[in-house]
Parts: structure tokens; sequence; C-alpha cells
């Protein structure tokens, strides 16, 4: 996962550019209404994860944002998806460890305003699909596996800088409370707000 980064970063820093001056230049769009609300965005991140009994490493995730008419236009429902997988291999001894969470979820975020510095707050709930995989020869164990899932509770906040047009920088910070696999992200991205 660590490689991965440096492929899809060099293509969306020569894409960023290009959208934004397309996003200044194109009229005002139509809001995309749904049976959930208005979709106000969407937003593409990376995070640094630290899990419970883990080093730290990456993630990606994607998420939209909904403004539902019926509440508080600082109030956003943001569906997300999440992904993150962590290897490890000893040489010598030719172990061979894998964890990965694909993970579901739902949050409610408060926007406390601005234009150029806009922080929030939220929470959410979801559910994550974890699994597990050791290989390790060497002690007896041949490819053993484990797979569970988890629901759990998410608590973030987080401040969204405007760059250019609808476009939006983030930085978060998620903490996902799931028993024995508990989860710090910290998140940045890029929103664009349609």
């Amino acid at each position: 996962m660590r490689n991965v980064r440096p492929l899809w970063a060099l293509p969306l820093a020569l894409a960023l550019p290009a959208a934004a001056r397309a996003a200044a230049t194109s009229p005002a769009s139509t809001p995309v209404v749904t049976p959930a609300g208005t979709l106000t965005a969407v937003e593409a991140l990376t995070s640094t994860v630290l899990q419970e009994g883990q080093s730290s490493f990456s993630g990606l995730a994607l998420r939209v944002r909904f403004q539902p008419p019926q509440l508080m236009k600082q109030f956003e429902i943001m569906p997300t998806i999440e992904w993150w997988r962590n290897s490890n291999t000893i040489q010598p001894y030719g172990i061979e460890t894998t964890r990965k969470d694909a993970t579901l979820g739902v949050d409610g975020r408060w926007n406390f305003g601005g234009t150029t510095f806009k922080p929030y707050a939220g929470a959410g709930f979801a559910l994550h699909f974890l699994s597990n995989r050791v290989s390790a020869p060497i002690l007896g164990l041949n490819e053993a596996t484990d797979s569970v899932t988890k629901g759990g509770l998410a608590l973030l906040g987080g401040v969204a800088f405007a760059l250019s047009g609808k476009f939006d920088n983030f930085i978060d910070v998620k903490y996902h409370h799931v028993t024995d696999y508990r989860q710090l992200k910290i998140n940045w991205g890029i929103s664009y707000n349609l």
C-alpha cells in the first residue's frame, strides 16, 4: 500500500489545475436532488491509519455530502466507503501477515461556516468488514484466515480550505470505536463542490 500513493498522486496533481480552470469557467450547475437531499459535494481522500496494536499505514476513501431539505443548512449527511490493507513479511522465517478493512459508513456533519476556512465536526456509524491472513509455515501455520464484521461509532472533526472554483482541500481526524480494532485516521483530501 505504501507504493500506491506515488502512483495516483502524480495524475491527480497533473489533473487538478485543468479541472480547476474548467470548474471556474463553467456556468453554475443545477443541484442534484436525491431522496436523501441535495448532493453538495464528492470527496476523495487518503488516510494515515493508526489501528490498535498496529503501526501506521495508508488507506483510501470516497464520500459524498448531502444536505437534507428538512434540516438546517449547516448539517450534511456523508455516506462513506473506506478501505485499507496492511501486510508484513519477515523474510528469514517466511512469515507473512495481511490485515484488511473495508468500511461502509454514514456520518452527520455540522459545518461551522466560513468561506475560506471552514471547520466542521460530526459523528456516525460504520460497518467494518475486517479480515486477517497469516502464513507461517515454520510455525506450522499455513494460510490461516479470520474474518469478522463489526459495527462501530465514529467521531470526526476537521477543516476545509477553499482552493479554486468548486474545489476545496480538507484535513480531518476520524476516530472509529470498533471493539478490538479501534482506529484513528488522519485524512487529507479534495472536495468537488456541486
